[in-house]
C-alpha cells in the first residue's frame, strides 16, 4: 500500500468519525431539550458513520493480514485516535441518555 492510499484511508476514517462526533453532540443537545427519541435517532445515525469508518479500517487490516506492508504514518495514528475517542463519546452518550430518562421519571 502506497503512502497516498494510506492517507486516503486515514482521511476517510477522520471524516466519518468526525461526522459521528458532530452527530453525537446533536444527541447531547436533544437530551438537554428532553427529546429522547431524537437523541436515540442521532446516536443511531452516529453509529452509521462509525460503520463507514470501520469499513476503511477493516480494509487496512485485511491488507495487512494479507501480507501487505503498511507504513504507519502520523495521520493514521491521528485517525485511529479520532475514531476511538469518538466511539467512547458515543458510549458515554448512550449511558447519559439512560440517566436522563431515569431522572425524568422521578
Amino acid at each position: 500500500m502506497n503512502t497516498e492510499e494510506l492517507q486516503v484511508a486515514a482521511f476517510e476514517i477522520i471524516l466519518n468519525s468526525g461526522n459521528a462526533r458532530a452527530i453525537v453532540h446533536e444527541a447531547f443537545d436533544a437530551m438537554r431539550q428532553g427529546d429522547y427519541d431524537l437523541a436515540e435517532t442521532k446516536l443511531d445515525q452516529a453509529n452509521e458513520e462509525f460503520l463507514k469508518a470501520h469499513q476503511s479500517q477493516t480494509e487496512l487490516l485485511q491488507e495487512y493480514a494479507g501480507g501487505t506492508e503498511i507504513k504507519v504514518e502520523i495521520i493514521m495514528v491521528h485517525a485511529q485516535d479520532h475514531l476511538m475517542t469518538t466511539m467512547t463519546l458515543r458510549e458515554v452518550a448512550l449511558e447519559m441518555l439512560e440517566l436522563y430518562k431515569k431522572l425524568d421519571k422521578k
